[in-house]
């Protein structure tokens, strides 16, 4: 793993792939903050971070569109399959080169409030805060443009999946406004979301009885719930809408809260892109 991260950085760094993404998260960030900052003279530096993760949706599709799109384009990820590291490793590894130019990246903008330490007093606890959750969000991006980068061979197919994935986390918190509240919608909803991890079982591999066995516990359960326990169904859609908002638990961050319901949301999320990106290099090695 550490032979392949090395690889990785060398790439970021001796290409333009790295820079980019430097020069274009300092450039956005740059404007933000003198617009939201400098020329009004504020200095409630917190505002400014939490309006920051929008830049997410321009720059992580950057950092991680070549991770594994790059591989496949140039015919390499062959080599990768039948050498001696692990899968997991080649996923961590790349991963791990991707999380360090971001970390590097957000250590430059610290000059933006030493900037602005001159000119009046600042809340440091709320800002490193503020911080933890970049790196925590960071994270759960880098995680899915690292796992739709291994969904296909063009670059700007994955950055445009990437952009889209990270995009509908920013929209879940709206659309749960929208959504239907009755016991049936909520039913039907969670219906749909046992099926998909059942497809995935099915498709990773083609036992239909074990596939079979869980839908008839999973329809039993439903079942039950819905003759014992309806009114758990009602706004299920919201809820879980909610739930897949990584936007809504970084909002606490700036306010100086730091929960560890969050900070294992976030750990579990980005764990479970990278497992699902392992489970899609599997099954591709064998196909």
């Amino acid at each position: 793993m550490f032979a392949l991260l090395k690889k990785e950085l060398r790439q970021y760094f001796l290409t333009p792939n790295g820079w980019t993404f430097v020069s274009v998260f300092l450039f956005i960030s740059g404007i933000m903050f003198s617009i939201q900052m400098v020329f009004p003279g504020n200095s409630q530096y917190s505002a400014f971070l939490a309006n920051l993760p929008f830049i997410y949706l321009f720059v992580i599709p950057l950092l991680t569109m070549r991770s594994f799109a790059d591989e496949r384009r140039l015919m390499t990820d062959q080599l990768l399959f039948t050498g001696p590291a692990r899968l997991l490793d080649i996923v961590l590894g790349k991963f791990l080169s991707a999380l360090i130019v971001y970390l590097t990246t957000i250590a430059l903008t610290f000059i933006y409030p030493l900037i602005l330490s001159f000119h009046g007093k600042l809340d440091w606890p709320v800002i490193l805060g503020t911080y933890i959750g970049f790196i925590l969000l960071g994270m759960s991006f880098i995680a899915i443009g690292i796992f739709t980068s291994q969904l296909t061979e063009n670059l700007l197919t994955s950055a445009v999946l990437c952009f889209c994935v990270i995009m509908l986390t920013f929209l879940v918190g709206f659309m749960r406004r929208y959504m239907p509240s009755s016991e049936i919608s909520g039913l039907v909803w969670a219906i749909i979301l046992a099926i998909i991890p059942l497809y995935w079982l099915y498709s990773a591999g083609k036992n239909w009885l074990i596939t079979l066995l869980l839908g008839l516990v999973s329809a039993a359960a439903f079942s039950l719930l819905w003759l014992f326990g309806r009114g758990l169904f009602s706004g299920f859609i919201g809820r879980s809408l909610d739930w897949l908002s990584l936007t809504r638990r970084f909002s606490t961050f700036p306010m100086g809260i730091l929960s560890l319901d969050a900070l294992v949301y976030y750990l579990s999320f980005s764990g479970f892109f990278l497992l699902l990106t392992v489970m899609g290099l599997e099954k591709r090695r064998w196909v």
